[in-house]
């Protein structure tokens, strides 16, 4: 059967409903090919997001790369003032080895110089004695002649008993010049 919607008053209202729900037909369509397209939308919006977190991620990532690259440089930094360092360390060792050496040898200096100087007193007594020696030989040479002499003088001598006491008395003394006298 088919209805027209030019018929009497029962038949308009069919029209009308049938109007209204062929509308209603269209729209619910339309809806549905939205929603398909929301839906494709959906879709891809989870996609993004998912590359959106992936890409949060990954920036994450980088971060940590840039700061760690700085760590990095700055480690090598230390590495280079820590080489530096164990350099100085070795130079500082060397210099404390030859400062050791130094000392040495000052102290060695000064012995020598203590050995010098008392050579030099040694020099100096040897050459003293030397001319003690001399001397005293002059004297003990001058006390013989004198000794010798008193022969002379206790002869002539007014009282005999010192002349004879003298002369008895003259080996005596010359022995104990020539003790005193011999090194």
């Amino acid at each position: 059967m088919t209805h027209s919607c030019n018929a009497p008053q029962p038949a308009a209202a069919h029209c009308s409903t049938l109007q209204t729900t062929a509308t209603h037909y269209n729209t619910l369509q339309h809806t549905a090919t939205h929603c398909s397209t929301l839906q494709a939308h959906c879709s891809t919006l989870k996609h993004t997001a998912a590359r959106y977190s992936t890409l949060q991620h990954t920036a994450t990532h980088c971060t940590i790369l840039h700061h760690t690259a700085a760590h990095c440089s700055t480690l090598q930094h230390t590495a280079a003032h820590c080489s530096t360092l164990q350099h100085t360390a070795s130079h500082c060792s060397t210099l404390q080895h030859t400062a050791a050496h130094c000392s040495t040898l000052q102290h060695t200096a000064a012995h020598c110089s203590t050995l010098q100087h008392t050579a030099a007193h040694i020099v100096f007594s040897d050459y003293m004695i030397h001319t003690c020696l001399h001397d005293t030989h002059i004297v003990i040479m001058g006390w013989l002649r004198l000794v010798g002499s008193l022969k002379l003088q206790v002869s002539f001598a007014k009282e005999p008993y010192k002349r004879d006491d003298i002369l008895q008395k003259r080996p005596v003394i010359l022995w104990s010049l020539l003790h005193v006298a011999t090194p």
